[in-house]
């Protein structure tokens, strides 16, 4: 999953990023209220994790912004800021959860889980397809009981798969998903991935729509 952070504390933002990333999420990070602004109109993010003290434009300010031009991305909000009036400013504001500094990369991680299963309308902490069992949180696959191990790229197409079931995803979505500004991306990428998929968790698991993309469809 895709995931936007905007935040301007380069130690706190650089353990999130990586932390994150070894667990499988594709992360953009920006330092500047401005340019993390912008970002989330120019790609499209399963996530937000938003600071509120930021440089440019106040992280307050941006979710109101945004919330204003009917982006509906879920939030989190990071803050140093923990009593509870700034939680209530803040959720009264458009935030969908809110997380005071210090925090552990683990709750951050099942935070932003439990927002991404919400907005795809996924209530079950774990996802399950045919005789598939994926969890978020772990990141761990399973067929029929027995793990298979996925790269984190493969990963990250399951998972997208599993939460946007019977929706086809073109090439170009898929690659905007599961890969950052910063990745290179071959051309054939994505195809290589879908093929390791269907070799290691059944031919069928998903479905070519010629000229236009991928399937799972129940």
């Amino acid at each position: 999953m895709r995931i936007l952070l905007i935040e301007d504390d380069r130690l706190i933002g650089d353990g999130i990023k990586n932390g994150l990333e070894r667990l499988g999420f594709t992360l953009d990070w920006f330092y500047d209220g401005n340019d993390g602004f912008e970002a989330l109109f120019q790609a499209r993010y399963d996530a937000v994790i938003l600071d509120l003290g930021l440089p440019g434009m106040d992280g307050l300010s941006i979710l109101k912004e945004w919330r204003a031009r009917k982006k509906d991305e879920p939030v989190l909000i990071l803050s140093a800021k923990g009593d509870v009036d700034e939680r209530i400013v803040g959720l009264n504001s458009g935030a969908d959860d809110y997380l005071g500094k210090p925090f552990s990369l683990k709750e951050v991680q099942a935070r932003l889980n439990a927002l991404i299963r919400r907005k795809s309308g996924v209530s079950a902490a774990q996802i399950r397809y045919r005789d598939i069992t994926f969890d978020p949180q772990t990141r761990r696959t399973f067929l029929e009981g027995v793990e298979v191990v996925l790269s984190p790229k493969e990963t990250a197409l399951l998972e997208l798969l599993l939460l946007n079931r019977n929706k086809v995803l073109s090439k170009e979505s898929i690659e905007e998903k599961i890969y950052s500004w910063d990745d290179e991306v071959s051309s054939n990428a994505v195809e290589v991935h879908v093929h390791h998929l269907r070799r290691k968790l059944g031919k069928d698991i998903v479905k070519t729509i010629n000229k236009i993309g991928y399937i799972m469809e129940d």
